[in-house]
């Protein structure tokens, strides 16, 4: 069994959850108040900032040519592919480009990627992707199984959101990050894979807590008058 086969079996309760969150059921319902969605998009473009910058840091930090390949071709698709969503959905929600550049993260999201960062910075290349693989994974994981249901969505706009998670480019990106984990990983003692599991399994968590940021239109406990 392979390092992510087992890591698998850890955060799949986790990830399971997030089905059950009331933001996923509303994306796969379509009945998720615009609002909230248009919070998560906002958020989740300032997220994707800083992910894009992981990414240079596993091409910074990577001991061959190949991996600081890929490394570039996931930081890529990250500034490319999944922001050029969102800036497309941005207009479709009637958010300027302007509006999404001057998004203040939320205080989820600043300690989420604050994390990420922190842990890619500590360690070798195998700590920047136990730090990027939950949010690629759990949002393939997310997608296969809401384009899998039976559902009656009415919201195009939440279907299209589904289909790119659940797509065939999505899911070689999210297997590029895992064949990295994989590969990385050989030979290391338990105690190292015991580490970065724990990476994955806080990245997890923090997953659940950006869905309820989202949910709960969430920025900062007290707000600043």
């Amino acid at each position: 069994m392979t390092f992510t086969e087992q890591l698998f079996q850890r955060v799949e309760p986790i990830w399971e959850s997030y089905l059950g969150h009331p933001f996923i059921k509303g994306l796969s319902d379509g009945t998720l108040d615009e609002e909230k969605f248009k919070h998560w998009l906002k958020q989740d473009y300032v997220y994707l900032i800083e992910y894009a910058r992981l990414f240079s840091i596993g091409a910074a930090k990577s001991t061959d040519l190949n991996m600081m390949m890929t490394f570039a071709d996931l930081a890529n698709g990250t500034l490319h592919t999944e922001m050029d969503l969102h800036r497309g959905y941005a207009k479709q929600f009637y958010i300027s480009e302007e509006e999404l550049e001057q998004t203040e993260p939320a205080q989820t999201t600043v300690a989420y990627t604050s994390y990420m960062l922190n842990k890619a910075q500590q360690g070798g290349i195998e700590n920047v992707i136990a730090a990027v693989l939950t949010c690629t994974w759990s949002y393939n994981y997310i997608g296969l199984k809401l384009a899998e249901a039976e559902r009656h969505t009415h919201h195009a706009l939440y279907d299209e959101w589904i289909q790119m998670y659940a797509s065939e480019e999505f899911t070689e990106f999210k297997d590029m990050c895992i064949e990295l984990m994989d590969s990385v990983t050989e030979g290391k003692s338990e105690e190292e894979l015991k580490r970065l599991e724990d990476i994955v399994v806080k990245t997890s968590y923090y997953e659940y807590m950006f869905w309820d940021m989202a949910e709960n239109i969430e920025t900062w406990t007290t707000p600043i008058k």
